[in-house]
């Protein structure tokens, strides 16, 4: 059973966080074949397959942070490897410097060194056959340090005797793991932006009169998110404009109008963006899609949402004003055919209808929709309903009754 080990790839690593297994247990691998994603504090490592075979144990679980030198999974070997003889660190510093010259050279080792492709460049600098050179690791990988300790033994071939200029290493760089939910954001990301002909249409919409509402009902005990309202009324302008909640189905050349409201609320948590769905919308009360929103808001925080959690949307909105966002061109919840952002309000100077100057909280609100499935003017339609429910709060009420 050969162990696969956590070793320093780099920087004069100490520990390593196991990010990600890129084998399961019961896979066949070959030699040099990447098996576990170490991530350190300054980049993400692939430790390779020391030998062929059968993998029969994962032992450190995802997530977890480990030593260099931690077992991190088994493998069977199911083919016969090359005889290698691995000195261990602590019978080398046994050893003379002499000896441990001697035992490289006399070592049988496999035809297929197995070092990074840095280390292969520092040997051929200095003139270095890794085969002579000795390997600490036990999993019979050479390293940089082996190849500088091998150079250091005085047993490199004889060359001219003017000094070997090395390389100095590159400067380390800061990586962020692009793996896990961010990977799977920018592949949906792709996809709507490559498949959809976006439009985006900006629209200003009046919250004094919602806002003032907002305080009454909290002064009465009975709190409504402005996400709920939203909801309320992007439903109510859904229905008048049913082309904004449905798909498209080019392979059948129809446009398939959803009869269910799945609204999708964009969430930022620490992973990336999350849209969490509230199922069944326009069956919900107004205190009912207030406790929703909050529950899936704070499930999708912490990591607990549950599958069901995330099932399809019809349609999706994004409220990005509490993040100090005044406008964007947002990219559609693919395969929806619209999605809407509300961005900050702020207090302004107007004028009303009476040409008067007041001062009025505006939220500005910006609106991607497919350009195939639908044209400005339905947009800037639908747009009008929905900033005319939220500007006359009494109407969207009397939309509920």
């Amino acid at each position: 059973m050969i162990e696969v080990k956590l070793h320093d790839v780099g920087e004069g690593m100490t520990e390593g966080e196991i990010a990600n297994y890129l084998v399961q247990v019961g896979d066949r691998v070959t030699i040099d074949q990447p098996v576990v994603e170490v991530s350190t504090d300054k980049m993400v490592a692939e430790l390779p397959a020391p030998v062929s075979g059968v993998v029969t144990d994962l032992l450190i679980p995802v997530g977890q942070t480990v030593g260099v030198g931690t077992v991190l999974l088994l493998i069977e070997a199911t083919e016969a490897q090359p005889a290698v003889t691995v000195e261990r660190t602590v019978e080398r510093s046994e050893q003379s410097q002499q000896q441990l010259t001697m035992t490289a050279l006399l070592t049988e080792r496999p035809k297929r060194v197995l070092a990074t492709p840095y280390t292969r460049k520092i040997a051929r600098d200095l003139g270095i056959d890794l085969e002579l050179v000795p390997a600490v690791d036990p999993s019979g990988r050479v390293t940089e340090e082996d190849v500088r300790r091998f150079v250091e033994s005085g047993t490199t071939p004889e060359t001219d005797q003017r000094p070997v200029a090395v390389e100095a290493p590159p400067a380390p760089v800061d990586t962020i793991p692009f793996r896990g939910i961010r990977k799977q954001i920018a592949k949906k990301m792709t996809q709507s932006l490559f498949t959809i002909p976006h439009v985006t249409h900006f629209e200003e919409v009046d919250m004094t009169r919602l806002l003032a509402l907002r305080e009454e009902l909290k002064a009465a005990g009975k709190p409504i998110s402005v996400n709920a309202f939203f909801i309320k009324a992007l439903i109510v302008a859904l229905q008048d404009f049913p082309v904004f909640n449905a798909k498209l189905d080019e392979a059948n050349e129809q446009i398939i109008l959803e009869r269910q409201y799945h609204i999708g609320v964009a969430t930022e948590t620490t992973d990336g963006l999350i849209v969490p769905v509230v199922r069944d919308a326009d069956q919900l009360t107004m205190q009912q899609l207030h406790t929703r929103v909050a529950e899936l808001s704070s499930r999708a925080k912490t990591g607990d949402l549950r599958a069901a959690d995330l099932k399809p949307s019809t349609f999706t909105m994004s409220n990005v004003g509490p993040l100090g966002s005044t406008g964007a061109t947002p990219i559609i919840n693919y395969p929806e055919t619209a999605l809407i952002a509300f961005h900050k309000t702020k207090k302004r100077v107007c004028v009303d209808d009476q040409d008067q100057i007041v001062i009025r909280s505006m939220m500005n609100l910006s609106m991607s929709f497919d350009h195939r499935v639908a044209d400005g003017a339905t947009a800037v339609a639908f747009t009008n309903r929905f900033a005319g429910l939220i500007e006359h709060p009494t109407t969207l009420l009397m939309e509920l009754i």
